[in-house]
């Protein structure tokens, strides 16, 4: 799967994943109706990608989120990328977050949406920052993960062995 589909699907998804449901009103028959149409890939639902999301993030014990909220707060919006991803790495070694069987990856993209998630609920002047640096996170550290597990529809947003 090419890189800027991926890209795509990635801010599609993040779309579905802060929008509230009212807000997610353009969702037809399984797929986001582009200023283009439907999306091209007819398997690609990235609701169903972003609802499975939030489950894995759910997973993720909220007291280990506290402390990352004021340094993301406190970070200047060229900064907020860096203190994003030094926050998840944080909470990836922690022992809560390690589990042998579990892709490094998969660690990643677990405590990136539980973070961006509890941002989002925690500071909501936040929402459109943490959603951008969500996507830029994904791009530069998972996408080529993503890409290797056959893209977002290739996994529906979560590798199966890891549900």
């Amino acid at each position: 799967m090419a890189p800027q589909n991926i890209d795509n699907q990635t801010l599609d998804i993040l779309s579905c994943l802060f929008d509230e449901e009212a807000e997610v009103g353009f969702r037809t028959r399984g797929t986001i109706q582009t200023d283009g149409g439907v999306d091209d890939d007819d398997d690609f639902d990235p609701v169903v990608i972003a609802d499975k999301l939030r489950e894995v993030a759910d997973h993720l014990d909220k007291e280990f989120l506290k402390p990352h909220i004021k340094i993301i707060q406190q970070a200047a919006a060229d900064k907020m990328v860096e203190e994003f991803g030094r926050s998840v790495d944080s909470l990836c070694s922690s022992h809560v977050a390690q589990k042998l069987e579990v892709a490094p990856e998969f660690q990643l993209l677990k405590a990136s949406m539980a973070l961006g998630l509890y941002v989002r609920k925690t500071c909501p002047d936040l929402k459109d920052s943490i959603q951008i640096t969500m996507a830029a996170f994904i791009k530069s550290r998972l996408a080529g993960w993503i890409s290797r597990q056959g893209g977002w529809v290739g996994t529906k947003g979560i590798p199966k062995t890891f549900i």
